[in-house]
């Protein structure tokens, strides 16, 4: 059971009772109070209980409360309570007076309830009452009295307080409060009495839980003994005093009386209750502390209590109860012992009590004072004085009282200023000086007392507390003194450091030697102000010390701990004595030490031991740590004779340093030097600085002892260390003092000339370029961070330094194998030209310029305006971290074999490491000059890598000349403009660029196109920067490579506009848009890949003015160089369809290419409109002619410009025989030209007489250009995309019979491939705008040709599969591979482009003419037009033929390619991608060709005799290693369809001959009914089958993923295809059901998101779907209800993970269609809960309920004609009820299909059965279950096969023994193999199971063998 509301022990904020006594008193009285209060006015006696008025009657509401107070319930009382503080609100003082003496009963007893909330309430309820009857209170007073004063010391905080408000609320002033106590004396002792005898059983006289009886007794008593405790202080231990003087006499009388009561009353409970020490037994600390705290009282005020016969007993108690461990009854206890101490000190000489109660207090102690350390420490030194001196022995017993004390310490306390810590040393330091100081109370003389100190000094303060800080023990002195081992003699001395390594394997932490550190002097100091000879051990045993670890060097480890502890415990001196002007820590103590040490320290190479000194001289000053080291051992200085008595002058200050402490200082280098120079500058006086400072320089640089110029590099490390301590030194000068009067806080100060020359000589002269030659230059430079601007050196000297550093880094540039490196070199400071230095030396003068620029870079900004020294040494940075990157990616650019190159590489990683720390921000601080002069060097030296580098990697070349001037326009560009003009200087022409276009860069005027011869010369160089521009444009973008957009702030917008504008003009780029289309491709990208979208977004960004004028003069660009050069160009239009950007690449000429690429871009992503379309066709058609000449060069590039323009230039597709209306003169005069242009044409001769090179054929490509045929559904579907006028109809058409009729003869100019060509095109245009005009022969004409010029293409393709198949023939004859892969591309090289693009233009007018046809079907038959449909059919289903052959024959050449290797069908897939369009136009019309025309194709590829058939052909288009989706599409449709679809799935060597036809299904019927095994199609038969595991791994739209969906979607399309009761389907699904590996639906299901599936189960029906689940849902109800998935695999191309999604939910549809036991075998082996709830959840929402429909409806329409059999279905509650009579027998059974039906199985029940046995019953039942479980089909065959099954057993078929059924359950064969003893008969499949599980080939039934 718990404490709801925790009334446990007494909370922090309950009072004790003596303190609750004093808070109880009146300022400026003696007399102690309670409550606060304090008065002596008395109350008047109230009336006996005998003379209260009789109990009246009491309202029936309020008696109800008050019976409801007694209940158990504390919600019950806490309601009551409420209630009646409500009535007591309300109610009159008459009608509330009856209730006091019923609710001073209950009040008793609610103020000892367990629940705290209940004595809260009470004494709210108590503040009403008084509130509302106020004096009337009186009568009842003494019965309310005692509860009311225990409670104000309830346990609970807020109990208590409440108490007290209720108190104060009836005596508001506090005389009437101390005078209701007086008056109420008696019965509070009696109440008080009553509660000390209780127990916890008498606590409660209901059933109360004995945890919570124990609570509320402990409650009671600790209350009780804190209320008599305060009530003794007030009415024993108080004077009453009253401000008047009346009556004193009798208010004297009323308080003796209550005193005398008091008396009596107490002394009997103390005797009653054994002196009360039963209670400091008790397991609570809360009656512990309030029985400490009535012992206290009665100490105090009843000390006679304290008799001889109970003193004993007392003392041992009270003395001996440092054994309570709890520490919050510590305050308590030490108030209780104190007192008793010092009342009764002879206590403490009664026998035993002084040896128990020491005893206790030392375990005390040693445990820490068991946690109050706050509380206890601060006692103790009270304590001590209040022991008398005759009970205790005093060295004893205070040795014993420290080495406790110490005991108890616990280190950890001390760690960051923790109060238990802090109270420990302040406690022990105190103890320690009290005991000093009292000594003479425990002694007899002086020389006793002084003996008793000195003893206490060397036990306590050296062997402990100083052994604890410094653990060492000198020689001639005892071993530490301890707790463990008190017996000097035990142990003998270990030498310093065997016993400093034993000490220090327990590590103290810092925070307890500091606070150790500081109690330790603050005794010191008090031992000196008490007695300064007291001082001396002290001070003798530090100074052996410190010499003993100056000795014991060689122990390094050891000693620095030691030694590092030395100097903690002077700098705590300096922090301490020496803040507080004291002299002993520098006369007694660190001065001798280090006078007789000082020998020591010179001699001893230690840096402990000269650290130690600096830190002396840091905290008492240099003079004075000199006088106290010289003084004594230098006495042959007359003068120095009293340098003792005062510090020294500043001569001979001077005189001593430099002749001392100097040349020790600088002598050597050795492990001691860097303090050793720490302790020189330590020593430099603020009035002597100027003289100490020359005095360590001259000493430094004498070459005598310097050595500047040998080959010793100590003494210049030496200088160099002096001057890193010196950049420190002002660092700490310059912090908290007055830089204007401290000397050496600034570098002026510091200067020195021998410093310069030292500096110039070290890096110019010295020819060893060593380390520590380096670290000087460093040390003296500064500069190292940002904020170090602390230089040594002039500046005079900072340049010859810098100048020379640099220098050297150009020399070593020249040293580069790069030929760019070496010609930027000659950009760089003159100064760093002028001569070579010896090879040998380059790469250690460049590493000596490197260490000395890595720690003083930032110096050289003090010197950026000397010339280019700061942009060259810069420059030179960057050049090697260039060469670095560079040679990195490049394999020829350093020889890694030599030693030489490998360390020139190992130097440039280096540099390349430290520009890398170098900062942009430090560029961009630089000085606009300095960063011009860089930036220059830095863009040359780019372009010298582009134009000069031929060693390199040309790609790797690029991309890093890419990131370099990324680099230089982050780091120098501080602006836009800046930017700009460093583009302009990388952009700027050379000798190699530009190449297509010569821009004027000075004035940005018109440009004009270069010289052709010098094109070819200068190419690949101009392709390495265009590369290097375009990967700039990718990186920071078109505006700002090409427009040059910058912006500016201005004050206002209109102003900030035309800045922006000019801004742009003036660094408007277009000819490098020009230079770049001309380019077309370089390497890592090309105009259409890369460079053409990013234009094309910025044009649509629409964010950018100057963007119109960009484009267009872009345009005028290259407009201009294509009529310039159009004589040169080659034109090839060979289809009438839109243009596509790709088909670009076709076009020759650079000028032409790169217009009609972006002028097709501008009006392809609606950039430009019909607007800018209408103006450059007028422009175009200006300039076609000069005067009355043609401009031949205009006519050239026409026919491509004016098909890409003439679709924004149209209105669209009307109605072509209509006249149109144009809306705008612009539009008239369009299409007036556009008929002159046809006149033109219609006026040349016929194209027989044609010679090449003519214009004519021009301009026919115009003509045809003109008339543009739009995509419907790809080019499959062209439809008109101009409207046209009946005049240019007519003439269009006479065009068409003009070629027409010039085609018929047979010159060889007819015969031309160009001729062909323009007659194909012709033939596409007219029958798109003017078929209707068509006569018949216009229509026989076009029959032919397209039947001509399609079995053109027939043959070719042909000649491709028969060459490919005697490739592969001859090379699996002769078994070498080898040469395969070249032979197969020889194979292919038959392939003509220009037969396959006449081919291309007659495939799309074929698609015309069947559009036409079918037109014409669906017209009137009365229509006049000459074409009739009828006669076209045949026709049509011959070129159908021939287009099925190109088909088989493609397909045919790769699946005999692959045969051999996959990179024979890659070679032949690849081709295909040559000609897409053809291949589009081929797949079109296969997939709407007639079964006729399929048929006949099949039977010529089967007569063709390849090695490979057609569906071999077909498989391999479909699972191509290059597909094309309309062939993949095309392929799928011909494989699922008849006549090929019983040919696809199971393999050509199980059917029947091909030769009869095709319609005879008889003869391509499989016979699956056999017993042997079903042969799949090698193409698919592994994907069904045995599913790679790889796959699941694949992305989603990996191709192997989609060829897998496509397998399983024929398959289950050919299983749909059967009847459902052929036993071809049956064993296909039984096939199925052992083989197909289950992972193909775990894939399914990576597509289907699982995790959506359930969320949305959850949620509303009508919240929208996921799109991926939306798909897969859709698609898998669609394919259940359709059954078929051929619409999601039309549409699944191009490949996405939305239509991957569809495919994957129609296929698992399907599957549930066709396969549910499949599916549902599958689902049962989930073992993961979530996934089957998720897949459960799909099913049930999406699949299950257009199943069920399905299967209850074929259920429904199925005919059982039969009268013993009926079947009725629900469709509500998806039942089937099968009913079967058979003469007196009958049975029904009951079919459920639930929810999520078919994963899981249907529940089959039999309610009723008439004459039929049990044992039958279930047997027939369980062959129901087992049919409809394991059909994998319609529930309908399932019940069909039943009732089969119960009609051959009713005819007498035996049913097979193992399975109790007649027909099988899965292949539904009957019992025919018989065993020859018994003479059963049994299933083939269920003997062969019984033969494999059993092991045994036995019959199951009579054992004989089978």
């Amino acid at each position: 059971m718990g404490r709801p509301k925790g009334d446990g022990n007494r909370s922090k904020a309950r009072p004790s009772s003596s303190s609750l006594a004093a808070s109880l008193l009146p300022s400026g009285t003696a007399a102690v109070g309670f409550g606060g209060y304090v008065g002596s006015s008395r109350v008047e006696s109230s009336l006996s209980s005998d003379d209260a008025s009789p109990f009246l009657d009491i309202d029936g509401e309020v008696v109800q409360h008050l019976k409801r107070l007694a209940r158990k319930d504390p919600i019950t009382k806490i309601k009551a309570l409420t209630s009646l503080s409500m009535i007591l609100k309300q109610k009159s003082i008459k009608e509330i007076l009856p209730i006091i003496p019923q609710w001073a009963f209950e009040y008793k007893k609610l103020l000892s309830d367990y629940n705290r909330e209940v004595r809260r309430a009470t004494h709210d309820t108590m503040i009403l009452l008084v509130a509302a009857v106020g004096r009337d209170l009186a009568p009842h007073l003494k019965s309310l009295m005692g509860p009311w004063w225990v409670s104000q010391f309830d346990p609970a905080s807020e109990v208590s307080q409440a108490a007290k408000r209720s108190f104060q609320a009836a005596f508001p002033a506090q005389e009437k409060r101390l005078d209701a106590l007086i008056l109420c004396t008696t019965e509070i002792f009696m109440y008080l009495e009553e509660n000390l005898n209780l127990t916890p059983q008498s606590m409660s006289d209901k059933a109360t839980a004995l945890d919570e009886l124990e609570v509320m007794h402990q409650q009671m008593i600790s209350s009780s003994l804190l209320a008599l405790a305060t009530l003794l202080d007030i009415l024993v231990g108080s004077q009453y005093e009253r401000p008047g003087l009346e009556n004193i006499a009798a208010e004297h009388k009323k308080t003796s009386k209550a005193r005398t009561t008091a008396i009596s009353y107490a002394e009997n409970l103390f005797s009653a209750h054994k002196f009360f020490l039963e209670f400091l037994k008790s397991q609570s600390p809360a009656i512990r502390t309030a029985t400490y705290s009535v012992l206290r009282s009665f100490i105090k005020n009843i000390p006679c209590a304290f008799s001889e016969g109970n003193m004993k007993t007392l003392s041992m108690a009270i003395l001996g109860s440092f054994q309570e461990k709890d520490p919050t009854c510590h305050s308590s206890m030490w108030d209780t012992i104190l007192l008793f101490s010092k009342t009764f000190p002879d206590s403490w000489t009664i026998p035993n009590v002084q040896k128990t109660s020491l005893s206790r207090f030392w375990q005390f102690l040693r445990n820490g004072c068991f946690g109050s350390q706050q509380v206890s420490y601060p006692a103790l030194v009270i304590f001590l004085d209040a022991i008398p001196p005759k009970s205790i022995t005093g060295e004893k017993f205070f040795l014993e009282f420290f080495q406790n004390f110490l005991a108890g310490r616990n280190p950890s306390h001390s760690l960051n200023a923790d109060p238990d810590g802090l109270a420990f040393f302040q406690a022990f330091g105190e103890c320690f000086l009290w005991g000093l100081q009292n000594a003479s109370r425990y002694c007899g003389g002086a020389d006793a007392v002084y003996s008793l100190q000195v003893s206490l000094i060397d036990k306590i303060l050296l062997k402990l507390m100083w052994h604890d800080f410094l653990p060492i023990s000198p020689k001639n002195q005892e071993r530490v003194f301890s707790v463990e081992s008190r017996d000097p003699s035990c142990c003998s001395v270990k030498p310093f450091h065997e016993e400093a390594v034993e000490t220090f394997k327990t590590k103290y932490p810092i925070g307890y030697i500091q606070e150790l550190g500081k109690c330790i002097i603050e005794i010191l100091s008090g031992i000196y102000s008490l007695e300064h000879d007291l001082l001396l051990p002290f001070s003798t045993v530090f100074q052996e010390n410190c010499l003993e670890i100056f000795k014991q060097t060689e122990n390094v480890e050891s000693s620095s701990e030691v030694i590092e502890r030395v100097i903690t415990f002077l700098l705590l001196l300096g922090q301490s004595a020496v803040q507080k002007g004291e002299k002993w820590p520098l006369v007694n103590m660190v001065g001798p030490m280090l006078a007789k040490s000082f020998p020591l320290i010179k001699t001893l190479d230690s840096p402990d031991i000269v650290r130690l000194a600096s830190v002396a001289v840091s905290v008492f000053g240099p003079r004075k740590i000199i006088r106290e080291l010289v003084c004594g051992d230098y006495a042959a200085f007359s003068s120095l004779s009293d340098c003792m008595e005062r510090e020294l002058e500043s001569e001979q200050f001077l005189q001593l340093y430099k002749e001392i402490f100097v040349p020790w200082c600088l002598q050597g280098n050795g492990s001691s030097t860097s303090a050793r120079l720490d302790l020189l500058l330590a020593l430099l006086d603020n009035e002597c600085f100027p003289e100490q400072w020359d005095s360590i320089i001259t000493y430094a640089t004498d070459l005598e002892f310097c050595g500047l110029g040998t080959s010793d590099p100590n003494n210049i490390l030496v200088l160099a260390m002096l001057m890193e301590k010196a950049r420190m030194e002002i660092c700490k000068r310059k912090v908290g003092v007055d830089l204007v009067h401290q000397q050496g806080s600034h570098a002026d100060h510091w200067h020195h000339e021998l410093l310069d020359s030292s500096a110039i000589s070290t890096a110019c002269s010295n020819p060893s370029f060593r380390s520590s030659d380096a670290r000087f230059i460093r040390a003296v430079l500064g500069g190292s961070t940002e904020d170090d601007q602390t230089c040594f050196v002039s500046r005079n000297a900072k340049i010859l330094i810098f100048k020379e550093l640099c220098k050297n880094l150009v020399t070593f540039a020249l040293d580069s194998t790069f030929t760019w490196v070496k010609k930027t070199c000659s950009l760089l400071t003159a100064e760093a030209n002028d001569s070579v230095p010896r090879i040998e030396n380059v790469l250690e003068m460049a590493h000596f310029s490197l260490e000395v620029l890595d720690g003083s870079f930032f110096c050289l900004k003090t010197i950026e305006d000397e010339n280019e020294l700061v942009p060259g040494t810069l420059a030179a940075i960057f050049l090697i971290d260039w060469e670095y990157r560079l040679a990195m990616v490049s394999n020829a650019a350093l020889d890694e074999t030599t030693r030489k190159m490998k360390s020139r590489t190992d130097f440039c990683a280096c540099v390349h490491a430290f520009r890398g720390k170098i900062s942009s921000q430090f560029f961009k601080s630089l000085s606009l000059s300095s960063r011009n002069s860089l930036g220059s060097i830095l863009v040359q030296s780019i372009r010298f890598a582009v134009f000069k580098e031929d060693e390199a990697d040309i790609d790797k070349l690029t991309s890093l000349c890419c990131l370099w001037m990324l680099e230089v326009l982050e780091v120098l560009g501080q602006d836009q403009f800046e930017e700009q003009a460093l583009l302009d200087q990388f952009l700027s022409k050379g000798d190699f660029w530009p190449l297509w276009i010569l821009p004027d860069f000075c004035t940005g005027g018109k440009p004009a196109t270069l010289e052709i011869e010098n094109i070819s010369v200068n190419v690949s160089r101009n392709h390495i920067i265009v590369a290097v521009v375009d990967q700039l444009i990718s990186k920071i973008g078109i505006d700002s490579v090409v427009t040059g957009c910058v912006s500016r702030t201005s004050s206002s917008t209109e102003e900030a506009t035309n800045e922006l504008i000019a801004s742009q003009s003036a660094y408007s780029r277009s000819w490098l848009v020009a230079e770049m289309l001309c380019t077309w491709k370089w390497h890592g990208g090309s105009a259409l890949s890369s460079f053409l979208p990013l234009l094309s977004t910025y044009g649509k960004s629409g964010n950018f003015p100057h963007k119109e004028s960009l484009f267009d003069s872009i345009v005028n660009i290259l407009l201009d160089g294509a009529l310039v050069h159009g004589a040169s160009a080659k034109l090839s239009l060979p289809y009438v369809w839109p243009v596509s950007c790709d088909e670009m690449e076709s076009v020759e000429e650079p000028f032409l290419r790169a217009l009609a690429s972006l002028v097709f871009t501008l009006f392809e992503d609606n950039i430009w409109g019909k607007d800018k379309a209408m103006l450059l066709f007028k422009l175009l058609a200006n300039k076609l002619f000069i005067g009355e000449t043609i401009n031949l060069n205009c006519l050239r590039i026409l026919p491509l410009i004016m098909s890409i323009i003439i679709r924004p230039l149209s209105n669209g597709c009307g109605e072509p025989n209509q006249d149109v209306q144009h809306d705008s003169f612009e539009e008239n005069e369009m299409h007036d030209t556009i008929k002159d242009w046809l006149q033109r044409t219609l006026s040349f001769p016929p194209s027989s007489t044609w010679q090449i090179g003519e214009e004519m054929e021009d301009w026919f490509h115009l003509v045809i250009s003109c008339y543009p045929l739009s995509e419907v559904e790809g080019i499959q579907g062209l439809k008109p995309e101009r409207s046209i006028s009946s005049i240019e109809r007519t003439i269009l058409h006479e065009l068409f019979r003009k070629l027409r009729l010039g085609s018929r003869s047979s010159t060889a100019a007819n015969k031309l491939p160009t001729v062909q060509m323009l007659l194909s095109r012709m033939m596409v245009v007219s029958i798109g705008y003017c078929w209707k005009e068509f006569n018949d022969e216009d229509w026989e004409f076009v029959v032919y040709q397209l039947r001509s010029w399609i079995e053109s293409a027939v043959v070719m393709m042909e000649e491709v599969a028969e060459n490919v198949n005697e490739v592969i023939t001859n090379i699996s004859i002769s078994n070498n591979s080898e040469d395969a892969v070249e032979k197969l591309e020889h194979a292919v090289s038959v392939l003509n482009p220009s037969p396959v693009k006449v081919a291309t233009n007659a495939l799309a007018a074929f698609s015309l003419f069947s559009g036409v046809v079918g037109l014409q079907k669906e017209e009137n038959a009365d229509n006049m037009n000459p074409l009739e449909t009828e006669r076209w059919d045949p026709i049509k289903d011959r070129i159908l033929e021939s287009i099925l052959r190109l088909f088989f024959s493609t397909g045919a050449a790769e699946a005999i390619a692959c045969s051999c290797c996959s990179e024979g069908s890659f070679i032949l897939a690849s081709r295909r991608l040559d000609y897409p369009h053809f291949w589009e136009l081929v797949a079109s019309s296969v997939a709407k060709s007639s079964a006729y025309a399929r048929d006949k194709a099949v039977k010529s590829v089967e007569l063709w005799g390849l090695s490979k058939g057609p569906v071999s052909s077909l498989y391999a288009i479909l699972f191509s290693s290059k597909p094309l989706p309309v062939m993949q599409f095309a392929a799928y449709v011909i494989l699922s369809s008849e006549p090929v679809s019983k040919l696809s799935i199971s393999r050509e060597d199980t059917a029947g001959s091909l030769d009869g036809d095709i319609g005879d299904q008889v003869s391509y019927r499989i016979d699956l009914s056999s017993e042997e095994d079903v042969h799949l199609r090698e193409e698919i038969s592994f994907m069904l089958k045995k599913l790679p595991y790889e796959i699941l791994e694949m992305d989603l739209v990996a191709p192997q993923r989609v060829n897998v969906f496509l397998a399983w979607s024929l398959f289950l399309s050919h299983l749909l295809s059967l009847p459902s009761s052929s036993p071809a389907r049956e064993r296909l699904v039984q096939y199925i059901q052992e083989h197909a590996d289950s992972a193909i639906l775990d894939c399914l299901f990576q597509h289907i998101p699982l995790e959506l599936c359930l969320a949305h189960s959850l949620k509303k029906k009508d919240v929208e779907l996921p799109t991926m689940l939306s798909e897969a849902a859709s698609a898998a109800t669609r394919a259940i209800t359709g059954s078929s998935v051929l619409f999601c695999v039309e549409s699944l191309w191009p490949i996405g993970l939305e239509k991957m999604a569809s495919l994957a939910g129609a296929i698992f549809g399907l599957m549930l269609c066709i396969l549910p036991a499949y599916v549902r075998g599958w689902f049962g082996d989930i073992r993961d809960r979530s996934i089957s709830a998720a897949i459960e959840s799909f099913t049930k929402l999406w699949c299950s309920p257009p199943l069920i429909r399905n299967e209850l409806s074929q259920i429904k329409k199925s005919s059982f004609t039969d009268e013993n059999f009926s079947v009725s279905v629900s469709k509500s509650a998806n039942e089937v009820v099968a009913t079967y009579t058979k003469d007196e027998t009958g049975m029904d059974l009951v079919i459920r299909l639930p929810a999520s039906y078919p994963l899981r199985a249907v529940d089959v029940d039999c309610p009723r059965s008439l004459g039929i046995s049990e044992v039958k019953q279930r047997k027939w039942l369980m062959s129901m279950l087992l049919f409809v479980r394991n059909q994998n089909g319609a529930l309908a065959e399932a019940i069909r096969i039943w009732k089969s099954n119960f009609d051959k057993e009713f005819e007498g078929v035996e049913e097979c023994p193992i399975c109790y059924s007649v027909i099988h359950t899965a292949n539904h064969s009957l019992p025919r193999l018989a065993c020859k003893t018994c003479k059963h008969k049994f299933h083939s499949a269920c003997l062969y199971k019984w033969f494999s599980t059993s092991h045994k080939s036995t019959c199951p039934l009579c054992q004989s063998p089978f």
